[in-house]
Parts: C-alpha cells; sequence; structure tokens
C-alpha cells in the first residue's frame, strides 16, 4: 500500500531491472526516543521479510542518507532512485542533500505516498482553513482514492543478495534517550496495525460520531502510530471505513474529515510554511493579539520538569499529560485543553510551543508528524499551533493570556464529559 514503493516497481519491471528498498537509519531524529526507534525498526523487519518473499531486496544503512545512499547507487549500479515525501524541513533537507550528490545520468522522483491527494496537487497554496481546502480535497478524490494494484513477485533477481540485517545491533548505532520506555498496547508493524484497523471498523467506527470528544469512551481509531510509521496507509484506512458508510454514515463521514481533509490541511501547513513550528508561522491577527498580551500575569507558572512530571495544579491536565507518558497517546480531545493550559502557564507563547512540541515530540508515538505541528495527532483537531497560535481557527472574545486565541477550561471540560473518571484512571502512581 505505498505509491512509491508501486512507482518504484514499475520502472524497475519497465527497465527488467532488480529492485531495491533502502533505508536510511539516523542515530537521532529532533526528540525521538527509543519507544519510536523500536516501534519504527520491528515495523522494518516486518518490511524486511515481505521484500524477501518478493524477491526484492532490502537494505538498511546506517547513517544520514546523504553519506550512504549515493555511495550504494554507485557500488550497485543504480539505474534510478524513487524516495517518498514529507512536508518537514529535515526530510525534505535529506532529500536535497541526496539529489545533490547523486551521479548526474541517475533520475530521482519523489512520490507522495504519505497523502491520498499528492500535497502539491491539493493546493498549490497554504490554506487559510479546513473550509477552503475542504472542496479541493473532494474534488480530486475520486481520482487518487483508489485501490492500490497488488506489488508483484519480482522476476528480475540482484547480482548479489542484501547482507543479513544485525537487528540488534542497529540499536548501538542510536544516540537517543532510553529512558521513555515502549508501551504494551502498540504492537509495531503492517500485521498488527490492520488489526487495529479491523478492530475499529467492527468495535468502534459506530461511535466515533458521538463519542469520539469523550475520552472514556472506547471511539477512536487509535491508528495513529501505524499511519505515521507508514505501516498502514491511511488511503487503506479510508478505503476499508468507506465500506461501513451506509451503516455508519455520519461516523465514516467524520471519519474522512479527520483522517483526510484536517490530515491533509495539516500537510499543507508544513508544505507551504517555513515557520510551521513557531509563533511566526500564525496568521498576523493571532500574533499580534499573543503579542498584546505576552506580559499579562499568568495564574500559575510551571517549569517543563513540572509538566512533564504531571505535577501542576489541575488534576485533568496531569492525568492526561501522564496517558501520554505512559501509554504514547493522549486522547484528541484532551490535547487541545492541554496545550491551552501549556499557553495558561509558561512565560510566553514562544516558550509554550516549545515546551509543547517537546513534551508531544518525546512521548506521543506520532510525534515528529506534520499533524503534530498542526493538530498533535494524526486523527484528531487539536493541537500545537492550533491551540496556541489559532491557526485554520478564528478570533474569539478577548481575554487576559490568550488575548483572541479560543480558550479551553476544566469546567467546559465536565461538561462534555465524566472528568473524575479519567482522573482516576491516570492518577498519579506515587
Amino acid at each position: 500500500d505505498n505509491w512509491a514503493f508501486l512507482y518504484a516497481q514499475r520502472l524497475a519491471l519497465k527497465q527488467e531491472l532488480p529492485l531495491h528498498v533502502c533505508f536510511c537509519l539516523v542515530p537521532k531524529f529532533l526528540e525521538a526516543t527509543i519507544r519510536h526507534y523500536r516501534f519504527m525498526l520491528r515495523g522494518l523487519q516486518e518490511v524486511a521479510e515481505e521484500c524477501a518473499e518478493l524477491n526484492i531486496s532490502f537494505h538498511l544503512l546506517l547513517g544520514y542518507a546523504k553519506d550512504v545512499l549515493p555511495t550504494f547507487v554507485v557500488e550497485h549500479g543504480v539505474g534510478g532512485l524513487v524516495t517518498d515525501f514529507s512536508p518537514l524541513r529535515l526530510p525534505r533537507q535529506w532529500v536535497e542533500d541526496v539529489r545533490e550528490r547523486l551521479p548526474e545520468d541517475v533520475p530521482f522522483a519523489q512520490v507522495d505516498a504519505h497523502n491520498i491527494v499528492p500535497c502539491w496537487v491539493a493546493s498549490p497554496k497554504q490554506e487559510y482553513s479546513a473550509r477552503t481546502i475542504r472542496s479541493k480535497i473532494h474534488a480530486q478524490l475520486p481520482e487518487f482514492l483508489t485501490e492500490f494494484p497488488p506489488v508483484v513477485r519480482h522476476p528480475h533477481s540482484p547480482s548479489c543478495p542484501a547482507e543479513p540485517i544485525a537487528w540488534e545491533a542497529c540499536y548501538s548505532s542510536l544516540q537517543v534517550d532510553h529512558t521513555v520506555k515502549e508501551v504494551e498496547w502498540a504492537t509495531p508493524g503492517t500485521a498488527a496495525g490492520m488489526v487495529v484497523l479491523k478492530s475499529f471498523i467492527a468495535e468502534r467506527l459506530k461511535s466515533f460520531s458521538t463519542h469520539r470528544n469523550d475520552p472514556n469512551k472506547a471511539a477512536l481509531s487509535n491508528l495513529s502510530p501505524w499511519l505515521h510509521f507508514g505501516q498502514v496507509s491511511t488511503q487503506r484506512a479510508i478505503l476499508e471505513v468507506q465500506k461501513q458508510r451506509r451503516n455508519y454514515k455520519e461516523s465514516v463521514d467524520a471519519f474522512v474529515e479527520e483522517a483526510v481533509v484536517r490530515r491533509e490541511l495539516a500537510e499543507n501547513f508544513c508544505y507551504y510554511n517555513e515557520n510551521y513550528d513557531s509563533v511566526q508561522g500564525a496568521y498576523d491577527w493571532a500574533q499580534t493579539t499573543l503579542k498584546l498580551h505576552a506580559k499579562d500575569k499568568r495564574p500559575y507558572l510551571y517549569s517543563l520538569q513540572e509538566l512533564e512530571q504531571g505535577t501542576t495544579h489541575d488534576p485533568l491536565w496531569n492525568a492526561a499529560q501522564l496517558q501520554m507518558v505512559r501509554e504514547g497517546k493522549m486522547h484528541g480531545f484532551l490535547r487541545m485543553y492541554w496545550a491551552k493550559k501549556i499557553l495558561e502557564w509558561t512565560r510566553s507563547p514562544e516558550e509554550a510551543l516549545q515546551f509543547a512540541i517537546y513534551l508531544n515530540d518525546r512521548y506521543e508515538l506520532d510525534g515528529r508528524d506534520p499533524n503534530g505541528y498542526l493538530t498533535l495527532v494524526s486523527l484528531c483537531l487539536a493541537g500545537c499551533l492550533w491551540s496556541i497560535c489559532g491557526i485554520h481557527d478564528q478570533g474569539w472574545a478577548e481575554r487576559p493570556v490568550f488575548g483572541k486565541i479560543r480558550y479551553m477550561n476544566y469546567a467546559g471540560c465536565k461538561r462534555k464529559f465524566d472528568v473524575d473518571q479519567f482522573e482516576r484512571r491516570y492518577a498519579p502512581t506515587h
């Protein structure tokens, strides 16, 4: 279920050449920890096994792509290179670095296998809101939301087989924090991700439209870790969910809105706004209102350590933070509340955004994602730039600290769901 992979195989079949798959394992990536790397590497083991069955060589190259991939291309006589797409600054730089170092006669193609409607096709500019991109996405879904052609067993074998991968030895090359442990509920890999998708469709989809904003109800897909690491395709998820439209039309429509429209809106934001992870990326009205209230007295001030440990005065916020630390996933509705309180309890909007992105990227399995910078989770509507800087939102009634940024409070959450039940579930263990 990967258009870049499918395109590469089509090129190889046309030229009657072997097909190689390379993954360049970098020693560190933003705030990723061993929690993220183990999830990713265990998923890649499954990919390597699938490739072997398909007579396709899988190579795990240790180091940055610019340092290891051009050499691989020359040594293996590679005739063409195909890569996937990410709108984020660092992966885009990696692509540019490789392009500059490739032999001139080796064509290099990029395929947006991440989105259903390719990012640069969906819109040629930064969209203002879901309202402005929605019709553009839906108009192009008939062309792009199609069934995947099969990957076939590759008929052209490489002249020399891929070297065996010492998976455990890969971990010694990493320069990441080992204190953030793996989570028990999420098993890495496509097979496990498809089980989660099937359980969502069978058990939770019917409640998605009505209960997705209640953290005590099992109504979410929980797919974001597998979507983030490319172990389950968003397109596959949508194709399967849409089969239930006759039974659960409202839930299917809501899921498409969040998994396609809102998700691709986040990709659009990161692709066209170079300041996607800073206050400078916000609209002028939001920057102005935040600046006007930057010196307002805060009701509480917390350090990064106090926030990370979930030791604020607010038991709901602490419970949400501890859910993220323990499970690698915070409920979508609470992400809004969580991020907005960080704005309220830190010294400036800049510090709030810095803290929120750090905590999200360190603990969330789907951290370091376009949806993280905008929505802080692949399948929900909360987030750093949305919650703190009003991106894709509008101005609201002015108040201290927030200015015209949309406000949320504890009492509002109590009206939405049983706050006490959630707090008990994630109470501090000490």
